[in-house]
């Protein structure tokens, strides 16, 4: 009898660590199956993300590994493994740990890049998101050709970047641009858009504006449309002005969606190589030259090309937009706005 109600004491235990908790312990039982049965059971999500896994790791793992890694040594145009004709010649580089990091912070250059680069981010990101919210206020009402009018809007965006920026760069031509030929018709001297280093700056920051208002257009207008009307409805019968409406109905619905776009606006326009390059090759001298411009030349233009010092250069970019990115979404936190 003692048997009998030991071994049945025991089926009792293993009995509830199967469908509940360990009355000993108070903890859920261990499952070490439980990994194995998630993978028999989706093994077909896990098929389908394999691939995709696989190919970011190749192209963003793999070259972002490998940047970080030059951004440690002396690696340069003279030290790198290359060959010549029929001569191998291998790596000389070594490893010189955060050298190459200090250097670039005890440099003005960095600084003098950093305060551009923001300089440049805020105004691009900031007129566009006005702009683009004014546009969409305006295109959300019921109007006459209002799908002509969205459809023009958009255009910049459809249109390939090199394309508008070269467009750009002949309206901008000093002598024979059409801008200038515009103002000497009102009587009004030539403007040396691109070889001024302040005509030059304002000329980038209006042709990003061009190219990212579609976007916030198209961002703030779909925000709009996700509002109830009935709340504006609602504010109108008791009395509420176009001001009051805007500010305390359009503003906090929007909140959600200019968050989102604004982030990811501003890690577009800090790494916006195409327009500043393009247009002004960071030039007049360098006063466009914004980080990414520089990190490029350091290892494209200078010689002897400066794998190292370029690589390093990315790995601040890559940090410094992280930090943003953190700082940012902690704030959003703040305002209850969690995504």
């Amino acid at each position: 009898m003692a048997v009998d109600s030991g071994h049945s004491v025991v089926k009792a235990v293993d009995a509830e660590r199967v469908h509940g908790r360990d009355r000993r312990t108070g903890k859920a039982p261990k499952n070490p199956g439980r990994l194995r049965r998630a993978l028999s059971t989706h093994w077909y999500a896990w098929a389908m993300v394999a691939p995709v896994v696989a190919v970011i790791g190749v192209i963003v793992g793999y070259p972002l590994l490998r940047g970080v890694y030059l951004s440690t040594t002396d690696a340069n145009e003279a030290n790198v493994e290359r060959t010549i004709g029929v001569n191998h010649i291998p790596a000389t580089y070594e490893s010189v740990g955060l050298d190459n990091y200090r250097a670039i912070l005890d440099d003005g250059v960095f600084w003098d890049r950093l305060a551009w680069t923001v300089v440049w981010t805020v105004s691009c990101v900031g007129l566009s998101f006005v702009l683009g919210l004014v546009l969409a206020n305006m295109l959300n009402r019921k109007l006459k050709g209002r799908s002509c009018y969205r459809m023009a809007l958009i255009l910049p965006w459809a249109v390939p970047a090199f394309v508008s920026v070269f467009t750009w760069r002949l309206l901008f031509n000093e002598k024979k641009g059409v801008l200038n030929a515009i103002l000497a018709g009102g009587g009004i001297d030539a403007i040396p858009w691109l070889n001024d280093p302040t005509w030059a700056k304002i000329s980038v920051i209006t042709v990003n504006v061009w190219l990212g208002v579609p976007f916030m257009l198209v961002a703030m207008l779909g925000g709009l449309q996700s509002i109830p009307g009935e709340l504006y409805e609602a504010a109108e019968m008791d009395g509420a002005s176009a001001w009051q409406r805007f500010r305390h109905i359009t503003l906090p619905g929007l909140r959600t969606v200019s968050s989102t776009v604004v982030l990811i606006s501003a890690i577009w326009t800090f790494n916006m190589f195409p327009v500043i390059f393009l247009l002004t090759r960071g030039g007049p001298g360098d006063a466009t030259e914004i980080l990414v411009t520089y990190a490029y030349r350091l290892s494209f233009v200078v010689s002897p090309r400066d794998f190292a010092g370029s690589a390093a250069w990315g790995v601040l970019i890559l940090l410094l937009l992280s930090l943003f990115a953190v700082v940012y979404r902690r704030a959003l936190r703040k305002q209850g706005e969690v995504w």
